[in-house]
């Protein structure tokens, strides 16, 4: 699971700004959920080999009686919560205040690991001015710039060093036909994620239990299903109370970015009753932006009318489209219907996004491809197609060389991951296209 970071201050103090700078983003929202998330915003990080999901906050007011303020003190105790460290970031200029004493209080209250940065420090070649930050209690002060981009570097190891990250296992990457596929069942609250996990459990007479090692309670559930090992990586707050699960709705943004990242396959569980919202778009948006496997499904497909069904197709079409190479069912978690073509689309979704494609084989596809039809020209110059090959899976990644690829139109990428995934019947995952031109080595030199 990625390390999750929350970045906590009063307002104006440039937690945006770090925001922005960790997640290499200008607007830095990734995944803004609708009335869940109005003044927290995710994002993904990463140094060096290491990936974080960083949390930016609303002003924190501990102290807010009412109001917008006490909304925002909620948000942001939550996203402590939620952390597994604190960057508690003041303002290096205007000193300490008042509400960063409070905001010391509350953070050793809540009792996460904090580490003290001092934004806007740039210019400051002496620690005079930081040295009066030590009164908060969290040891050194760390003297940053998020605007220039000093110090970030340093900061980021410092709060990563506690949490004793392992150093990534390359053997993960490897396709290995005896490992469980990881499912995840994402989904906004209420959209029948216990239901249908409690249906799969009962129907398989699986025994089920909790896996070691996850952060924030997190629980794996092994099972198995006609000889396939699965792993489902639960985003529904799935508790075991003796040997029986009770499936709790409680909605995490955390939890469900963790597991998508986490999982191999994603199954985007949308409840018919209330249609496509804002929600399951930006959920939908995080697991294409991760380029995980997804399956669609659209429960409580029995307690809708034929006008809701209607709607919900053409809400699919406008608000989903991006996900066109996704399959789509029509379930009912609690009368058991649709489940059996569900299976059937994630193992086939798993097997697309690791599937191998060998290098003449594709380099074929493309030659036969710029035959049927050739890329625009784009002033003096017209790419030059050569040759292709594999560059990842899960997702899949198709590599092609030549000339002036620059130039290559997106329509033409369209027309190009159309034919690839023909050819190997690439369904339910995403498709990346890399293009890598040639060097002329006698571009540069005169003759």
């Amino acid at each position: 699971m990625k390390p999750v970071i929350a970045l906590v201050g009063r307002p104006n103090v440039g937690k945006s700004t770090l925001f922005n700078r960790l997640t290499q983003t200008r607007d830095a929202i990734v995944a803004d959920f609708a009335g869940l998330t109005r003044d927290r915003h995710y994002g993904n990080g990463r140094q060096g080999p290491h990936e974080f999901i960083v949390i930016d906050t609303g002003g924190f007011e501990p102290d807010a009686g009412s109001g917008i303020f006490k909304e925002m003190a909620k948000q942001t105790r939550q996203a402590v919560a939620e952390a597994d460290v604190v960057i508690f970031v003041v303002d290096a200029r205007e000193g300490v205040s008042a509400q960063d004493h409070d905001i010391a209080n509350e953070l050793r209250r809540l009792g996460k690991p904090c580490v003290l940065a001092a934004n806007k420090a740039e210019g400051m070649k002496d620690n005079a001015r930081l040295a009066e930050f030590y009164e908060l209690g969290f040891g050194e002060v760390h003297g940053v710039s998020a605007a220039h981009g000093q110090g970030i570097r340093g900061l980021v190891e410092l709060a990563l060093e506690p949490l004793a990250l392992p150093e990534p296992d390359d053997e993960d990457e490897e396709d290995d036909v005896n490992k469980p596929i990881k499912l995840a069942v994402a989904g906004r609250p209420n959209a029948g994620k216990s239901t249908l996990i409690n249906t799969w459990l009962g129907e398989e007479r699986l025994v089920a239990f909790d896996l070691p090692g996850t952060t924030r309670d997190a629980i794996s559930v092994p099972f198995e299903r006609n000889g396939q090992r699965f792993e489902l990586i639960d985003t529904a707050g799935l508790r075991r109370k003796g040997k029986v699960f009770e499936a709790i709705e409680k909605f995490s943004v955390v939890k469900t970015l963790q597991a998508i990242e986490s999982a191999n396959v994603v199954l985007l569980l949308i409840d018919a009753t209330l249609g496509i919202t804002d929600q399951d778009a930006h959920i939908a948006g995080y697991i294409l932006e991760s380029g995980r496997a997804v399956v669609i499904a659209i429960n409580k497909w029995d307690a809708v009318d034929s006008y809701q069904r209607e709607q919900i197709q053409r809400q699919i079409e406008t608000r989903l489209a991006f996900l066109k190479f996704a399959s789509l069912h029509f379930i009912s978690a609690t009368r058991r219907q649709g489940l059996g073509p569900l299976w059937q689309a994630i193992a086939q979704a798993h097997k697309s996004a690791t599937r191998k494609m060998s290098t003449p084989v594709l380099t074929r596809l493309l030659l036969e491809a710029v035959q049927f039809q050739t890329p625009k020209k784009s002033g003096m110059f017209r790419p030059k197609l050569r040759y292709a090959h594999q560059g990842g899976m899960n997702p899949p990644v198709i590599i092609i060389h030549g000339n002036s690829l620059e130039h290559v139109t997106e329509a033409y990428r369209r027309f190009l991951e159309g034919r690839f995934r023909k050819e190997f019947d690439l369904v339910g995952t995403p498709l990346r296209i890399e293009f890598k031109t040639s060097h002329n080595p006698y571009a540069d030199k005169e003759g």
